[in-house]
């Protein structure tokens, strides 16, 4: 039986969330905090950690900005569920514009799914023991107040500055230090592929609008 575009996309987003999901699963259950597996050599490591704001472990006003935060992924998710609900209407929307979007809407799902529940099905990570998944005294935080597990590291260039240089001689040097999830990858990728290759299509609409 041959699915149709909605339900192909929805397969998609399906997809993409279950991978997420079983990867921080698997990290957090199996790695204490600060845990690091080596994966290609130096350049790529599964490092664990948890960070309670943006993407790529950045912070966000404490407690309060942490919960605006995901108040905002939630509005910015259902904002794009009725967009993409809205571009199947209509038959010359091309896939690329409703696969990027729908990647964008997975990466920030399944950072939500972390915010709301995480704290509520988790014990707490820390550097000596490894969470527990429904601990028997419940878990270590709330709903909107979870952690999201990071987890992808890619020390490309992982050096120190030149001796000679003023103020950053001796110190390291890192290309990329940033640690990420899945969903992250899929908000990155979604918005470069959106940005490279359908601006056209963005373009004409602001176009039609003006008109």
């Amino acid at each position: 039986m041959k699915l149709s575009k909605g339900a192909r996309l929805t397969l998609f987003v399906v997809v993409l969330l279950v991978i997420d999901q079983v990867i921080k699963i698997l990290v957090k259950t199996n790695m204490t905090l600060g845990e690091s597996i080596p994966v290609f050599g130096s350049w790529f490591k599964i490092h664990f950690i948890e960070n309670i704001g943006m993407a790529f472990g950045m912070n966000f006003g404490g407690g309060i900005g942490k919960f605006l935060l995901t108040f905002f992924r939630i509005v910015l998710g259902i904002a794009i569920i009725i967009y993409i609900r809205k571009l199947l209407k209509k038959p010359d929307t091309p896939n690329g514009v409703l696969y990027g979007l729908a990647a964008i809407m997975c990466g920030a799902f399944g950072n939500i799914i972390d915010s709301l529940f995480y704290g509520m099905i988790f014990s707490e990570s820390t550097f000596t023991q490894v969470a527990t998944l429904f601990p028997a005294g419940g878990g270590y935080a709330g709903p909107f107040f979870g952690k999201v597990v990071d987890m992808f590291y890619f020390p490309i260039i992982d050096t120190t500055w030149p001796d000679w240089m003023p103020l950053l001689g001796g110190k390291p040097f890192r290309f990329f230090d940033a640690i990420f999830n899945f969903a992250d990858s899929c908000i990155t990728v979604g918005a470069i592929y959106l940005l490279l290759f359908q601006w056209k299509f963005f373009s004409k609409g602001e176009a039609v609008e003006k008109k």
